[in-house]
């Protein structure tokens, strides 16, 4: 399988994001080694604060959390999931799952031997970091939930079906536009510029494209009975768990009831309905930073 990387001048124009690059090889399938795209700021800090983005989004989503969390003198780190941001990208749809997604993600985690992690989690982020708590809970402080879940199969909201139908068929895939739609505020057009920064070409964006396709909105998903599991693990979850969801967020709308019902450590947490789209990144950093820093 072809893999591609997005030349890094492709990111030279980029404002408010000057921070260092990290890599780390991940493997596929054990044929590929893959590199995954990681910011890791105030390393030697034993503070540590987990940020994942979802779909089409990459560690840009995070610019304007990134300073704030240093100057309370917390470690930051924010993957690029690979076939986003700058880590490798498969050409080929076939080669992207949601196990292989998991996998990737969670070989970048363990190989940092992070412990008392905050995680913060949105999109996709939370079908996959949801995960990663699930498994291994004791490296987790807590966690910051927005516009996100772990489906189970028992359906969709009208917001994701219309997501689905307009990721699997529209012609130009413009992940720059889909997020100016998808955030309250309209970006500027450098902004919309830096999130299709990271694929050059429809041959890039392969993950974008199929990453829709893996939510498991029926039984007949992979990766069902493994999320049921997961939810068995996170209702004995007892840490900080906070949600704070945009309320113009179609796609996840109502998401937020069930993960408070159902994970303890959700019990009593001021949760807050913020006035803000899908991406809530993009139109509330100040109250999402400070809903991290009280965990």
């Amino acid at each position: 399988m072809k893999i591609l990387k997005t030349p890094e001048n492709n990111f030279d124009f980029l404002k408010d994001y000057d921070f260092l690059p990290n890599y780390r090889n991940v493997s596929f399938d054990s044929s590929y080694e893959l590199q995954m795209h990681y910011l890791d700021e105030n390393s030697s800090s034993d503070h540590a604060i987990l940020l994942l983005h979802g779909e089409p989004t990459w560690s840009y989503l995070y610019r304007k959390f990134i300073p704030p969390l240093v100057e309370r003198g917390k470690r930051v780190i924010a993957p690029d999931l690979i076939g986003f941001g700058k880590s490798d990208k498969f050409q080929d749809q076939s080669a992207y799952s949601y196990a292989n997604h998991l996998e990737w993600l969670r070989s970048l985690v363990n190989s940092l031997n992070l412990k008392d992690v905050v995680m913060f989690a949105q999109d996709w982020g939370g079908l996959l970091g949801l995960r990663l708590v699930a498994e291994n809970p004791s490296i987790f402080k807590g966690m910051v939930l927005s516009n996100t879940g772990l489906p189970t199969g028992k359906g969709m909201t009208d917001g994701f079906k219309q997501w689905l139908d307009y990721s699997q068929n529209v012609e130009d895939f413009d992940a720059g536009k889909i997020v100016n739609q998808g955030s309250m505020q309209a970006l500027s057009n450098h902004e919309i510029a830096a999130y299709n920064a990271p694929f050059p070409s429809d041959e890039y964006k392969a993950a974008a494209r199929a990453f829709p396709r893996f939510v498991p909105v029926t039984e007949e998903h992979a990766q069902v009975s493994e999320n049921i599991d997961a939810w068995n693990q996170l209702k004995k979850f007892t840490k900080p768990t906070l949600t704070m969801f945009g309320k113009n967020d179609p796609v996840f709308i109502g998401t937020e009831s069930a993960l408070i019902k159902k994970i303890p450590g959700a019990d009593g947490m001021p949760h807050q309905i913020i006035d803000a789209g899908h991406f809530s990144q993009e139109n509330q950093a100040e109250i999402l930073v400070n809903g991290i820093l009280s965990i």
